[in-house]
């Protein structure tokens, strides 16, 4: 098997849930340096669904009693509960990434996946966004006191992650805070939106292709399972804990510099 998959799993796993951009970075570490490159199309998408699978895994069981408690009272008391309430403020702010992602995903990643120079602005860009946004901010409200139009508007950035380098995590974020989430609360939002999202292209994945490429691929399949669980379980452990003490600027220079390393590339050496 090769080893660059794993590579690109523990990649996959770690910038998954961090405001950098998983797709940003396995195109950047696949292109550019050449990991798991020369891996078959039918392992990569095995591969794939079980990196996905491996991070749901890894949101459900971190955020179990919340998510059972959610969707307990929602089912239960509605929206005249405060996690009730959360329970369906979710269903509807996944609604328009899902349906933006269902019908034009594939047109964007066809159009911008090989764009580097579009990929290096977009994490830059929206780094700079994160931190500022972040800093000019007031930290007011808790997860359990947003609106329906907070949520909307939340679920609504999530289009713009469809761009690799804009980051599904750092865009919601980043939302949260302009509608002064604190800082935690905002990145647990994030996590509890990211369950439906990652479901969906799981089944999506599942639906398009069917469980055969899977049984054909048991090894990469488990592996990528594994490596994307431990991962993502790390990742949200440390990224909450984090939150509570710091600001996003370490975010907002690891992306500057990643992507004026693209745009060098994609100038001078590409």
């Amino acid at each position: 098997m090769d080893f660059g998959v794993i590579i690109l799993a523990i990649i996959q796993g770690i910038s998954e849930f961090l405001p950098i951009s998983s797709s940003a970075h396995l195109i950047i570490f696949r292109d550019l340096f050449g990991i798991g490159s020369s891996i078959t199309e039918e392992v990569a998408l095995s591969f794939d669904i079980a990196l996905h699978f491996g991070t749901l895994l890894a949101i459900g069981i971190y955020f179990f009693k919340d998510f059972i408690r959610m969707i307990s009272k929602g089912l239960t008391k509605g929206v005249k509960d405060s996690e009730g309430k959360i329970f369906w403020y979710l269903v509807a702010a996944t609604i328009p990434a899902g349906i933006v992602g269902v019908l034009f995903e594939d047109v964007i990643d066809e159009m911008i996946r090989s764009n580097y120079i579009v990929i290096a602005l977009a994490l830059i860009g929206m780094g700079l966004i994160m931190y500022f946004v972040d800093k000019t901010m007031e930290s007011k409200k808790e997860v359990k006191e947003m609106t329906l139009k907070d949520a909307l508007i939340i679920g609504c950035s999530q289009v713009f992650a469809l761009i690799p380098g804009f980051s599904r995590s750092g865009t919601t974020i980043t939302a949260g805070r302009a509608l002064k989430l604190k800082r935690e609360d905002a990145a647990k939002f994030s996590f509890y939106l990211s369950a439906p999202v990652v479901l969906g292209a799981v089944l999506v994945q599942l639906i398009k292709d069917g469980t055969s490429v899977i049984m054909a691929n048991l090894l990469p399949f488990g592996i990528g399972i594994l490596v994307s669980f431990v991962a993502g379980l790390l990742c949200i452990q440390f990224l909450l804990k984090f939150l509570k003490k710091h600001d996003f600027k370490i975010f907002m220079g690891y992306r500057i510099i990643l992507g004026i390393i693209v745009i060098i590339w994609a100038l001078f050496i590409h």
